[in-house]
C-alpha cells in the first residue's frame, strides 16, 4: 500500500487506552480520525466517498485483525557500521518491519564505535533512505568506549539522538560515569545503562570459557535449543552446567552491584536514566526504589527472553546472552514488574551474530521477529495482561520516554501501525528470519500471536 489517504476498517483497535472495533483514517502519514464501530465494505466505501471531497481515499479491510500502534524497540544492535557480516541496515530494518516495529534505538558498539553526533546523524540519514522503521542512533558515553573521555557527548541534539549509552559494556570508573551523566543532564539526554561490573564480569569469563570449550567439542549450541549431539556423557553435561551456573552467579552479582551504582550516580547527577535489560529480582527491586524517589527520571526495560524463559536447566542454561537467563524466581519478578509498571517497556536487545560467532560463544540473540509473539504468549495468554497493557509496554510508554508523537491511536499521531492476529499459533523457524542472525532460544517453539502487516507513516512496509 502506498502513502496517501486510506481507511483501515473492520479492525479491532487496541492501544494503551482502548480495545474496541473500529477504523482509522490515515492521511499524509498521520492518523486523522479514529472511528469506533463496525464498518461493512459498503459503509466503508460510502464513508470514503463522503469524506474524500474528490480526493480518492483507499480502503484497507483488516478482516477483523487487531490494529495497534507499531512497536517501538529502545534497544537493538544493527552492527552498522563495520560488522555487517552479523547485520546491516537493510536486514535489520526488514527484521523490524517483520516484527511490527516502527521505531528502533540502535546501540553504538559498532566498528568504529559511534562516538559523535555527526556519526549518528549520518547513520540515521542513511537509514531513512530505506523508508522503513525510524532509527535513532545512540552515541557512546566515552569516546571509542575507552572509558575516559566523555567529549563524545558534547553538542548532541536530543531530538536527533535522545539516548546515549555504553551498551555492551559499563563505564568502569564511577567518576567518569558521573561526568557523563552530568553532561547528559545538561543536554537533556537519556542515559541507557548496561549494568555490569567489569571486574565481576571478568571473574565469570573463565567459567564460560571452560563451558564453551566442552560445548564446542560435543556440538552443543549456545542458543538454548536442543542439543545436536547424542550420547553426551552425563559427567560432561554436569561439568558444563556447573561452570555456567557459577558464571551466571557472578554475572548476577555484576548486574546488581552496577545497577545500584548507576542509579545512585544518576540521582546525584539529576540525570534521566534507563536501565537496560534488567534480569534479576534484586535489580528490579532497586529500580522500584529509585522510581519512588525520582519517578520521572528512572525507567527500565525487560527483554522477551528474560521474562519468557528460565535458564536454570539445560538447554536454556547454555543459551549464552548478557545478562544471562536467570532463575524462575527472577523471571516471575520481571513479569510482576511489567504488570505493576516498575518495568516500563519491552525491548528486544536484538543482537544478531553469525553462526560461527555464536558457536564461539558470542552472547546475544535475534529478537525483533519474535518479540510480539513472545510477549503476547507469555504476558497476555499466560499471565492475564490486557492487550491494552501490552500496547502500553511495546508502544505507548517508549514513545513517551522518547518524546515521540507515536504509540497511540490518536488523531494527529504518526500513522505507524501494526496489524496482528493475537490468537494465531505458529512455530518459530529462525532460518526464515529477515535478520542475518538466526540464533534464538525461541527457535522451534510454538508461540501465539502473529504480525500480519506493518505501516510506517501510513505506508505498508510489510505484509505476511
Amino acid at each position: 500500500m502506498s502513502a496517501g489517504s486510506v481507511l483501515i476498517y473492520n479492525a479491532c483497535l487496541v492501544d494503551r487506552n482502548m480495545d474496541t472495533p473500529g477504523a482509522v483514517l490515515v492521511e499524509n502519514g498521520k492518523i486523522t480520525a479514529v472511528l469506533p464501530g463496525s464498518f461493512s465494505d459498503d459503509e466503508a466505501a460510502a464513508f470514503c466517498e463522503r469524506t474524500g471531497n474528490g480526493i480518492g481515499i483507499g480502503r484497507y479491510n483488516a478482516h477483523g485483525l487487531v490494529l495497534m500502534p507499531a512497536f517501538i524497540d529502545m534497544h537493538v544492535h544493527f552492527r552498522y557500521p563495520g560488522l555487517t557480516e552479523k547485520e546491516d541496515l537493510n536486514t535489520g530494518l526488514h527484521a523490524a518491519a517483520a516484527g511490527g516495529v516502527g521505531t528502533v534505538v540502535a546501540m553504538p558498539n559498532t566498528k568504529p564505535v559511534v562516538s559523535s553526533f555527526r556519526q549518528a546523524a549520518d547513520i540515521e540519514a542513511e537509514s531513512a533512505l530505506y523508508g522503513l522503521a525510524t532509527l535513532f542512533q545512540t552515541v557512546s558515553l566515552t569516546s571509542g568506549f575507552g572509558g575516559i573521555d566523555t567529549s563524545s557527548l558534547d553538542d548532541i541534539n536530543p531530538e536527533r539522538v535522545p539516548v546515549v549509552s555504553e551498551d555492551g559494556y559499563d563505564v568502569a570508573s564511577a567518576s567518569v560515569m558521573f561526568e557523563a551523566m552530568k553532561k547528559a543532564t545538561s543536554e537533556g539526554l537519556i542515559v541507557s545503562c548496561h549494568c555490569e561490573d567489569p571486574a565481576l564480569a571478568a571473574a565469570a569469563r573463565p567459567y564460560r570459557t571452560k563451558a564453551l570449550a566442552l560445548m564446542r567439542e560435543y556440538a552443543i549450541p549456545a542458543w538454548g535449543t536442543q542439543t545436536q549431539s547424542e550420547n553426551i556423557p552425563a559427567s560432561v553435561e554436569k561439568e558444563i552446567d556447573s561452570a555456567l551456573t557459577e558464571a551466571n552467579r557472578l554475572l548476577a552479582l555484576a548486574e546488581d552491584t552496577a545497577t545500584l551504582r548507576n542509579l545512585e550516580l544518576a540521582r546525584a547527577a539529576g540525570c534521566s536514566v534507563h536501565i537496560a535489560h534488567v534480569s534479576t529480582k534484586r535489580s528490579i527491586d532497586a529500580v522500584c526504589r529509585a522510581k519512588q524517589e525520582r519517578p520521572s527520571y528512572v525507567s527500565c526495560e525487560v527483554t522477551p527472553h528474560h521474562f519468557a524463559l528460565c535458564g536454570t536447566e539445560a538447554p536454556l542454561l547454555r543459551a549464552l546472552v548478557n545478562p544471562p537467563l536467570r532463575s524462575e524466581a527472577d523471571r516471575i519478578a520481571l513479569v510482576e514488574a511489567l504488570k505493576t509498571g516498575t518495568a516500563d517497556v519491552i525491548s528486544t536487545d536484538h543482537a544478531p551474530h553469525t553462526v560461527a560467532d555464536k558457536a564461539s560463544g558470542s552472547p546475544g540473540f535475534s529478537g525483533l521477529e519474535v518479540s510480539y509473539a513472545a510477549a503476547n504468549t507469555v504476558l497476555v495468554h499466560q499471565n492475564g495482561f490486557t492487550r491494552k497493557k501490552l500496547s502500553e509496554l511495546m508502544s505507548g510508554t517508549p514513545a513517551k520516554l522518547l518524546h515521540l508523537c507515536k504509540g497511540q491511536l490518536v488523531a494527529g499521531y504518526d500513522a505507524d501501525l501494526v496489524l496482528t492476529d493475537p490468537d494465531e499459533i505458529w512455530t518459530v523457524d529462525s532460518s526464515k528470519f529477515a535478520s542475518k542472525g538466526k540464533a534464538t532460544p525461541f527457535n522451534g517453539r510454538k508461540l501465539r500471536g502473529k504480525v500480519h502487516a506493518t505501516f510506517v507513516a501510513g505506508r505498508e512496509i510489510y505484509r505476511l
